[in-house]
């Protein structure tokens, strides 16, 4: 999409989603956000890097561990609680990068899923956790002193505002000349490297701003519904942000926040099938793998270039026929 393409797109979401609240209930809303922000995070990884994670939930929920402890054990003021969680985050981040970046494509893959699955044993061990009971009824303290986020309205607000720095921090790495690298690395690494950039630091520095992202969205989480629990560093968190990208569209910026609302939805309006929730999901991925190869936005971006390509292509060529 063109730049005034994409200011459009944006304007209408940002729009749809500040007046959600009096069609929707806040809470749901508010876990959309926290999850498409997770997913926006992942992608940066995936489908600018092409570095497949089998392991973000240990970034998402050791941050959420650590911002509900904060908080509430210690007493931080909540603005501190996620910033702590954002950077136990990223210093995890920074450590399972440099000994994962090492290795490449299923290697790398299992890599952080072998650590992840470490991080998950030491949450059920770790006295901090609470074990399987988790860190309950975590405290919403206001925010700066001023802001009560005890009213959901109010705090799905603050979410937001959470979610869109995050989300265009990732637009504008993205766009930048260092964006600009990574995906040369993604495309090419061997001649990235021989043109002279030192891929493994670009590819590590994207892990540690993804992992730290991740862990936003895990402290966020927490607070929204007051707990942080195994399920949150579980094995099958980092499979759902992998499905939310995918179904979304890998490689785009509005890909991983359209599939984070269609699996959350999913979640949220059928639960009542139990069990069998997983095997429609499975469904879900399987056609959108099939139909919709570039995700849902990726195929929509798609049409529309094709259709603006044969747009284009048609005057030149009536123009040719004029002039003879």
């Amino acid at each position: 999409m063109r730049a005034i393409d994409e200011r459009i797109v944006y304007a209408i979401m940002f729009g749809l989603l500040l007046v959600a609240p009096t069609l929707i209930y806040p809470i749901f809303l508010m876990k959309v956000l926290c999850f498409a922000l997770f997913a926006v995070a992942f992608n940066l990884l995936l489908g600018y890097v092409g570095l497949l994670s089998f392991g973000h939930a240990m970034f998402f929920g050791m941050a959420a561990y650590v911002a509900a402890h904060s908080i509430k054990v210690w007493g931080w003021p909540t603005e501190a609680g996620i910033l702590a969680g954002a950077a136990v985050a990223a210093l995890m981040g920074l450590i399972v990068g440099y000994i994962a970046i090492r290795r490449q494509g299923i290697y790398f893959a299992m890599v952080t899923l072998a650590l992840a699955q470490m991080v998950f044993f030491f949450c059920v061990q770790a006295p901090f956790t609470r074990g399987e009971d988790g860190i309950q009824a975590v405290p919403r303290r206001p925010i700066f002193g001023m802001i009560d986020i005890t009213d959901d309205v109010t705090f799905y607000y603050v979410v937001l505002a959470i979610f869109a720095a995050g989300f265009f921090l990732v637009h504008r790495v993205v766009h930048s000349p260092f964006g600009q690298v990574l995906k040369a690395i993604r495309e090419n690494e061997p001649r990235a490297i021989s043109l002279g950039y030192r891929a493994d630091q670009y590819k590590l520095l994207a892990f540690v701003l993804s992992a730290g992202l991740s862990g936003v969205a895990g402290a966020t989480k927490a607070l929204v519904f007051q707990l942080a629990s195994l399920t949150d560093v579980n094995w099958h968190m980092s499979g759902e942000v992998v499905l939310m990208t995918l179904v979304g569209g890998l490689g785009t910026i509005l890909g991983p926040v359209v599939g984070a609302g269609i699996i959350v939805s999913m979640q949220n309006y059928l639960k009542g099938f139990g069990e069998w929730v997983l095997v429609i999901q499975g469904a879900v991925f399987v056609i959108a793998v099939l139909v919709f190869r570039r995700g849902v936005v990726g195929e929509i971006a798609e049409c529309l270039k094709t259709r603006g390509a044969g747009g284009g292509s048609t005057a030149p060529h009536a123009g040719s026929g004029s002039s003879h």
